[in-house]
């Protein structure tokens, strides 16, 4: 991904609406509706927020009858963490982690294999 599309999804993101409806579908798939009473946010603003989603390719559609449900796009969320990622290190949690391994065959074979 280049420098610019990341911008561009930093942009997307930046919104207070649209993160709160990003963290609205990160539990589930949602339909309008149930965005709506989550964010709080009525229909004619959120419709906006989130076609600029839907553009930067954050969120995926599927509709059902008359019904349109969102939900995340996990690939494109993970190129946000990754960058992030590069540009602070790993979160402390993740850091923690790796250096108080747990045992277990998996960690033997990593052992093993190093």
């Amino acid at each position: 991904m280049s420098f610019d599309e990341q911008i561009d999804l930093f942009k997307a993101i930046g919104h207070p609406v649209r993160f709160r409806v990003l963290q609205s579908l990160s539990r589930s798939e949602k339909s309008v509706g149930e965005i709506e009473k989550d964010t709080k946010v009525s229909q004619p603003g959120l419709s906006q927020q989130l076609a600029i989603l839907r553009k930067a390719e954050l969120v995926t559609t599927r509709r059902e009858a008359k019904m349109v449900f969102y939900s995340l796009e996990r690939e494109k969320i993970d190129q946000i963490a990754d960058s992030l990622v590069k540009l602070v290190g790993a979160p402390p949690g993740l850091r923690d982690n790796h250096k108080k391994p747990t045992p277990g065959a998996a960690n033997f074979a990593r052992v093993m294999r190093d």
